[in-house]
């Protein structure tokens, strides 16, 4: 009956929660003894990411196949707090290329079979420490693991500093969506600002992309567009030219180049159940529920079950 709660209080709000369980098992739960057996689970598999980072943990042994490659993206998405108001989680997510399913020719039509997740409501570097327990299984695969992500800052610097043979690539959409702000601000003629953008576009795509940072600096030169907004796209590019080679990156694995996935991931784990209308969370009652719903969604469920099977004086 414990997991039942704390499943239906994963999947759905507590009022809906208590509703679903009376309906299927016709037992009336109250919505806050399905609150507390939750946060009680999911507090106890917080405790066990605290306990196991300041023990000394035997790596696995990962099988990859070798023409096989893992992807790793982060991103961040705000959840409502009691305590501080809006405060963004930090969300990771690990993926093989032989997991990911093409429906159509768009990638955005693409389906991930499975996922190991990771989140976090608070610092950054908290948040790379804890994803860094799933990554390092597979960081001797060198270019092999591949990071996808925006022009975030952290994110960057974090992959370089902790895994510098990794393959790192700047997310295509967020690259294209540079080029045309530019090319908002420059053209008034819209014929010539798409036809501009098609071609810089093309050269990106191609992994031309000196050639397309030489002809933004040629059109630049005499435009009237501000300063700041040319110094900007500019050196946007020119900060991320080593994650920008989108032909190489097209070849390897299963050919993604944006960072779509992640994008998925804050929705399915953290909008879709702790988003809702009304909704405001402690920080830890957040916390303990992101652990709920990543346990569940990377396919670890039983370790749940295992939790509720422990007589509570050895949980506890």
């Amino acid at each position: 009956m414990q997991e039942k709660m704390v499943y239906a209080a994963q999947a759905n709000c507590y009022e809906e929660s208590s509703e679903i369980l009376e309906k299927f098992l016709g037992v009336r739960v109250s919505t806050m003894q399905i609150h507390r057996v939750a946060n009680t689970y999911g507090g106890l598999l917080e405790q066990e990411i605290i306990e196991a980072q300041t023990m000394a943990q035997e790596k696995k042994a990962v099988v990859v196949k070798k023409d096989e490659v893992i992807y790793a993206q982060a991103d961040g998405a705000m959840l409502l707090t009691r305590e501080e108001g809006w405060k963004e989680a930090k969300m990771g997510r690990i993926f093989k290329s032989s997991d990911c399913l093409s429906m159509g020719e768009s990638e955005e039509r693409g389906w991930i079979k499975e996922s190991e997740y990771e989140a976090y409501l608070g610092d950054y570097r908290q948040f790379t420490r804890r994803f860094e327990s799933k990554l390092d299984d597979y960081s001797a695969l060198g270019e092999r693991l591949i990071f996808i992500s925006d022009g975030a800052v952290w994110i960057k610097n974090w992959i370089t500093g902790t895994y510098p043979k990794a393959t790192q690539i700047l997310d295509w959409y967020h690259c294209k969506e540079h080029l045309c702000q530019f090319a908002e601000i420059y053209f008034d003629d819209p014929v010539q600002r798409n036809d501009w953008i098609k071609v810089q576009s093309d050269l990106l795509y191609e992994s031309n992309t000196e050639q397309a940072i030489e002809n933004i600096q040629l059109l630049i030169i005499h435009s009237k567009v501000k300063r700041k907004a040319k110094k900007q796209l500019l050196e946007y590019f020119k900060s991320n030219t080593y994650r920008m080679d989108y032909k190489k990156y097209r070849n390897m694995g299963a050919g993604i180049i944006g960072s779509g996935a992640i994008e998925a991931a804050n929705r399915t784990v953290m909008q879709k159940r702790m988003k809702l209308s009304g909704q405001r969370w402690s920080i830890n009652g957040a916390q303990n529920m992101l652990q709920l719903r990543v346990t569940r969604l990377s396919g670890k469920w039983d370790h749940v079950i295992d939790l509720i099977k422990k007589p509570m004086a050895m949980v506890a």
